[in-house]
């Protein structure tokens, strides 16, 4: 079986390598030439939560030749379209595309290449780059979890495939209500990698006094929103969010403000990949995190004042108007 990881950075360098040492034929690609050389080189090199270097095969795009069986798709999904045509050429006549963006990006993939050949993995886990192929995951061990699921009917033995060759790294659980594990996935992202990017800071410190109620009517947002949508949200990790952080009442509300930073505790060294978007000037990806919600809340008539204000303050800081900072929580403070 050969496998591509496209756009392999944090997390695909990760998960790249993981693969690799288990012994398993991927490829790693990226246009970080940097990057790259330094894997060529050295091999990828994975510090944090665990420790190890293993050589890799590392390549430009303009360096593929082969055609594949599985390409993981990691690139940003505003590039999408383009990508999705590059990538036809490399699929081999049995080849599927699994992405693990974020957002809800398999529709649209689907559109180009068709429901049967489109898979999509949810990631529990977070990893930063440091740069010349070193990679950190910044989640707990235990934490090395992948929701995975198709828009396609009848991809049962592809969908087995997939969950044999993520459980190299660690537990795949195959979601029958695949919308409901990327909603769940983006609520996650939608509060904690929306904040971090606003703040400047890691999910952990998201949960400061100041700043820890706007994340939560973040996630009462994206959960008033799955309700009108008739999304069930599906539990993380086996915990129901919902249950947990849907409140209706101040008493069910303060459960929720105090279980939040237990919620995040094995990600709070993470930080939103956005940030280092924004510190190589290029354009984030959150009209396709809070976007959606903000995007679904439009659809379904449910307000969504606090995911509109992080997308406007993202778009700041991308235009340089502001700065990740502590201070952008005065924005929130105007919401009525």
């Amino acid at each position: 079986m050969n496998i591509c990881i496209y756009g392999a950075g944090a997390i695909g360098t990760v998960l790249g390598a993981f693969l690799t040492k288990a012994g398993i034929d991927v490829d790693l690609v990226t246009r970080n030439q940097s990057h790259i050389l330094s894997l060529k080189k050295n091999g990828a090199k994975i510090i944090g939560t665990v420790n190890f270097e293993v050589p890799v095969r590392a390549l430009l795009p303009s360096e593929m030749k082969d055609k594949y069986d599985w390409i993981f798709l990691m690139t940003k999904q505003q590039d999408n379209d383009k990508v999705i045509d590059y990538l036809k050429t490399y699929m081999n006549e049995d080849c599927y595309i699994c992405t693990f963006q974020n957002g809800l990006p398999e529709i649209k993939i689907a559109e180009k290449i068709g429901s049967e050949r489109t898979f999509g993995a949810a990631v529990a886990w977070g990893a930063t780059l440091h740069g010349n192929g070193v990679s950190e995951l910044t989640s707990e061990k235990d934490s090395l979890t992948f929701s995975i699921g198709t828009l396609g009917k009848n991809n049962k033995e592809k969908l087995i495939e997939l969950k044999n060759i993520l459980e190299k790294m660690g537990s795949a659980e195959i979601e029958e209500n695949f919308i409901g594990a990327r909603w769940a996935k983006l609520l996650v992202n939608s509060a904690f990698s929306g904040m971090s990017t606003v703040l400047g800071c890691t999910f952990g410190e998201t949960m400061r006094k100041e700043s820890r109620k706007y994340v939560q009517r973040i996630i009462q947002e994206c959960i008033d929103v799955a309700k009108k949508a008739k999304i069930k949200i599906a539990p993380i990790q086996g915990k129901d969010i919902v249950k947990l952080f849907d409140y209706n009442n101040p008493l069910k509300e303060l459960f929720g403000y105090m279980i939040l930073p237990l919620a995040i505790k094995k990600h709070k060294n993470l930080r939103a990949s956005m940030l280092q978007d924004i510190k190589n000037n290029k354009k984030t990806e959150i009209d396709y995190i809070n976007g959606v919600i903000c995007e679904y809340g439009k659809k379904y008539n449910v307000d969504t004042p606090y995911n509109s204000m992080v997308v406007s303050i993202v778009h700041k800081i991308e235009n340089g108007e502001l700065t990740p900072s502590f201070e952008n929580l005065k924005f929130f403070k105007e919401i009525k």
